[in-house]
């Protein structure tokens, strides 16, 4: 059994060799049945354990935490290990750090999804959030798409300024912004990576032509945007099912009759299927990709480190 810690996972996840591997991934048969979700304290802290599997290939299970409180001690929010077994012989293969290999996967899959969904003439990119995957989003996205600057947009400015000098640090022409509509008055690729519980993007602040990605919440209680954007978007999912059981943005404007189910055009597998036709309706339109994270990419971003060590 080998073991990756966190630099070793990073150096087998390049942004670009991790989307080309989802892309490719998610068009073979992969078994994910949704997550289960624990709260042991009785509050926001969170347990998810999301297993997946290739029938007598690979089998993973990821336990990953989510503890909200942590930023304000200078803790990860985000913390997990993964467990790759045989399924020839259900012996464990790999046990991994499920911290960077979630933050990649999850940056990955947004960018890949922005890859189809944005227009091809987008230049400007504006991360909202300044948390664990503020930088991971930006490298993602610039890595998939031809992006001339980044913005970063925080609650908090003096962080904001932070991940900007970060991103600037790896080489990115990137910039800190005070205001939220500012932000979003200059971006064609909005990447929202937040734990917020209350919208924070209003509808009217998002121009036409926009291609956002509501990559943070993940609960049925959490929503970055308000629902009404929604009934003016075209919308996406990365697992529709999933989207569509844990989605909080999706499942609030359904309650309240803005949307139905049916506005969910297609998951990330099928906007990425090989000669699948553009999904973006017009250079006017605006498109949502809402992701709540799902198994089947863990089990594709442990199998490309597992290969890469081999």
């Amino acid at each position: 059994m080998q073991l990756f810690d966190q630099a070793a996972v990073a150096r087998s996840l390049p942004y670009p060799t991790l989307i080309e591997a989802l892309a490719q991934g998610l068009q073979t048969p992969i078994e994910s049945p949704l997550r289960s979700h624990f709260e042991p304290n009785h509050d926001n802290s969170t347990v998810l354990l999301m297993p997946a599997w290739r029938p007598h290939q690979q089998a993973g299970v990821k336990l990953v935490t989510f503890w909200p409180g942590n930023g304000a001690q200078g803790l990860s929010t985000i913390a997990g290990v993964y467990v790759l077994l045989s399924c020839t012989n259900g012996l464990p293969l790999a046990v991994m750090d499920g911290t960077e290999l979630t933050l990649r996967r999850t940056a990955a899959a947004g960018a890949l999804a922005a890859r189809h969904l944005a227009r091809p003439d987008s230049q400007t990119l504006a991360v909202l959030g300044t948390g664990n995957l503020c930088l991971p989003m930006a490298l993602a996205h610039t890595s998939a798409l031809p992006l001339q600057r980044v913005l970063v947009w925080g609650r908090d400015a003096a962080k904001a300024q932070s991940a900007a000098q970060l991103m600037r640090d790896q080489g990115l022409n990137a910039e800190a912004v005070l205001q939220l509509p500012d932000a979003l008055a200059q971006a064609d690729v909005v990447c929202a990576a937040t734990a917020a519980a209350t919208p924070f993007v209003r509808a009217e602040w998002v121009r036409p032509g926009t291609h956002l990605g509501l990559m943070g919440a993940f609960t049925s209680q959490m929503a970055e945007a308000e629902p009404a954007l929604l009934a003016r978007a075209q919308v996406f999912a990365d697992l529709r099912a999933a989207v569509l059981e844990k989605g909080g943005e999706v499942l609030q404007a359904i309650q309240q009759g803005l949307i139905s189910e049916a506005a969910v055009q297609a998951d990330l597998a099928q906007i990425t299927a090989p000669g699948a036709v553009s999904w973006r309706r017009d250079a006017q339109a605006i498109t949502v990709f809402k992701s709540v994270g799902f198994a089947a990419l863990d089990l594709i971003a442990a199998e490309q480190v597992w290969r890469a060590q081999q």
